[in-house]
């Protein structure tokens, strides 16, 4: 086995493989539309996030407290938000998505929580704020860009650890979600071995093409000796 466990293939995938590799991967095994949206962006452009998702259900709300709903978890503040991140495990991503971008959905103190419980990153279909913060931190965050605009008074998390999609990407708890500053690809829990598998002995036969490259060899004699391009 080219990997013992998930912190040595998340220290290969850190270390040797990037995003589009995989990318490669998944097209070859007939799964063409793995890639979240490109407008989701690292907070800096050396962040990589590698880990187990943990799919978070947000929504838009017009008032804090809603004395006129049907639903107690309406009255409380953020919803179930704290729930959500306080049962983050060791490698898993925050991943959300579900509402409007008028808000921020992750923040600083969230940041600080989550590495408390050893998590991998945050992915946020939306802003993020308190980049600062975050960025001293060194917590992989992945968000549309950053606004300071609370959440508090303008939405809740409803749900977690249930299917979600992005950009029409399907995201079940447990899938490996993986990031670099060229986009996040998402990779079914259940073909994760196979497709990691292939991605690093294309990774490490691509150090055989780059090589034969710089010796003089053209791009065609290279496909047609490696296959790999």
């Amino acid at each position: 086995m080219v990997f013992e466990n998930f912190k040595d293939l998340a220290h290969i995938a850190e270390t040797e493989l990037f995003t589009a590799l995989v990318g490669d991967i998944l097209d070859k095994m007939g799964y063409y539309h793995q890639f979240l949206p490109q407008e989701l962006k690292p907070l800096r452009e050396d962040m990589v996030i590698f880990g187990k998702a943990m799919p978070v259900v947000e929504a838009d709300f017009f008032d804090e407290h809603m004395l006129k709903s049907h639903n107690p978890l309406i009255n409380k503040p953020f919803g179930i938000m704290f729930e959500a991140l306080d049962s983050l495990q060791e490698d898993e991503v925050y991943i959300c998505t579900g509402s409007s971008f008028r808000y921020a959905l992750w923040g600083g103190l969230m940041s600080t929580r989550a590495i408390k419980l050893k998590a991998a990153g945050a992915i946020v279909n939306g802003y993020s704020r308190d980049t600062n913060e975050i960025l001293r931190l060194n917590f992989p965050v992945f968000s549309r860009g950053s606004y300071a605009q609370d959440q508090g008074p303008r939405g809740k998390v409803v749900d977690y650890r249930i299917p979600i999609e992005i950009g029409g990407v399907r995201i079940n708890p447990g899938d490996i979600v993986y990031g670099d500053r060229d986009g996040i690809v998402i990779v079914p829990e259940p073909i994760m071995e196979q497709v990691f598998l292939k991605a690093i002995e294309k990774a490490r036969g691509e150090q055989s093409v780059k090589k034969a490259l710089e010796a003089g060899m053209s791009t065609v004699e290279a496909f047609d000796k490696f296959g790999i391009m």
